[in-house]
């Protein structure tokens, strides 16, 4: 058995898991990761690289029973099923529903409110000093909406992200072109959300960062973990290539960290995974300046460097069925919609894992009889944009600080 020569150890390779490491890091720790396909390859290359800080509200919205056979039965619709898997996702799905309750829903909108609050701000931090700051655009992000019925209907979540703190301006269609102006004139009211951000590369994010905690002394082990044991002394971790003992570790596994949470605490979590597709076309990158999602087709549109990305689609089939790539070309039909003048010249087609839980918040808790194991975990469709502030909490974890957020609706133990 191998004995990594280590305070503490992370296991994930994501956007989550590096910001962890880095974080530790910067505590004094002598810190390993641990990946087996490697730094920012699984969620975190493909993400929507949108830091969506006004997305405060929970999925599982008041009313959305309703919508969903109308969401499924379209097919450029926002959701899909593989029916096959159905049996599988079956309590999941209830679980979700019973979310749409208003106290739970009013719980898991108070915890993401004070997450996404802190969640800039962390990553200002976590950037200072290293010549990395201009990944992060703080420059806006605009909301779209193409029928008068649906803006109006928007007024009621209007009000309240206003009531709970997140600065909007509203505009009209000719306020949205000048902009934007490559929004075509189906479009007849926007909000804008000026404190939101995105990173013209989330792949290069996570990559930089990666060989940033690297570069400070961290050491990153490309081996693939089947299952894990807590000791006396630590976590045992069983490798495909052989076995491994670390003092502590961070589990940061994203959608499959569902296993090791039940070897690791004997505990059964509701977690599963919303199958995210993404296209990018390579000719229009600058067809726009900002994030821009529409409320309708509810799809987002990010400007990057390599091209526009068109991503936002949700698909509930596992871990293991092949990719749908209608998935993501059926994007381009949304975009056309949307920007007239569009150079929609197919390019990359991709699909990611977003781990889920049936209340919308991550699990973030220190457990174990030694207290050894930390977990960061499940942060749905806001990875990216509570990645940074994910690491604080784990370092204040891991030190034995009071957690600068309330973590007490992100504890293990709601499930």
């Amino acid at each position: 058995m191998q004995e990594l020569d280590t305070d503490i150890t992370v296991l994930g390779g994501g956007i989550v898991g590096v910001c962890c490491a880095l974080s530790l890091q910067q505590a004094g720790m002598k810190v390993s990761l641990i990946d087996g396909r490697g730094v920012g390859e699984g969620c975190s290359r493909g993400n929507a690289g949108h830091f969506a800080t006004e997305q405060i509200l929970p999925l599982a919205t008041p009313g959305l029973l309703w919508k969903i056979p109308g969401m499924l039965m379209d097919p450029l619709g926002p959701v899909a099923i593989r029916w096959s898997y159905l049996p599988y996702i079956a309590p999941w799905l209830v679980r979700f529903m019973l979310n749409t309750r208003e106290a739970s829903y009013n719980r898991s909108g108070k915890a993401l409110q004070a997450l996404n609050a802190a969640s800039l701000p962390a990553w200002r931090r976590l950037l200072a000093g290293t010549g990395e700051e201009s990944q992060i655009r703080v420059n806006g992000s605009l909301l779209t909406f193409e029928r008068n019925a649906s803006f109006q209907n928007y007024q009621t979540t209007l009000e309240t992200l206003r009531t709970r703190g997140v600065k909007t301006q509203v505009l009209d269609g000719g306020q949205v072109r000048e902009l934007e102006p490559g929004l075509g004139s189906a479009i007849k009211h926007g909000v804008f959300f000026p404190e939101t951000g995105h990173t013209a590369n989330p792949y290069q994010l996570t990559r930089t960062l990666g060989a940033l905690f690297q570069s400070r002394g961290g050491t990153v082990l490309n081996r693939t973990v089947k299952s894990a044991t807590p000791t006396t002394d630590g976590v045992q971790l069983h490798c495909d290539d052989g076995q491994i003992r670390v003092p502590k570790l961070v589990l940061a596994a994203g959608a499959w960290s569902k296993p090791l949470v039940k070897q690791l605490t004997g505990k059964s979590i509701p977690l599963d995974t919303e199958r995210g597709y993404h296209l990018m076309l390579r000719n229009a990158g600058a067809s726009l300046s900002i994030p821009v999602t529409s409320a309708e087709r509810r799809f987002i549109m990010t400007p990057m460097s390599e091209g526009l990305r068109l991503a936002g689609t949700v698909e509930f089939g596992g871990l293991k069925q092949p990719a749908n790539m209608r998935r993501a070309t059926m994007l381009a039909t949304h975009a056309r919609a949307m920007l007239p003048s569009l150079d929609d010249t197919p390019g990359e087609t991709w699909m990611g894992f977003r781990p889920s839980l049936p209340d919308s918040l991550p699990v973030i808790d220190r457990v174990g009889e030694r207290r050894q194991i930390i977990l960061a975990f499940g942060h749905q469709h806001l990875g990216l944009t509570q990645a940074a502030l994910t690491g604080e909490l784990v370092r204040q974890l891991a030190t034995d600080q009071t957690p600068t957020v309330d973590i007490q609706s992100l504890r293990l133990s709601r499930f």
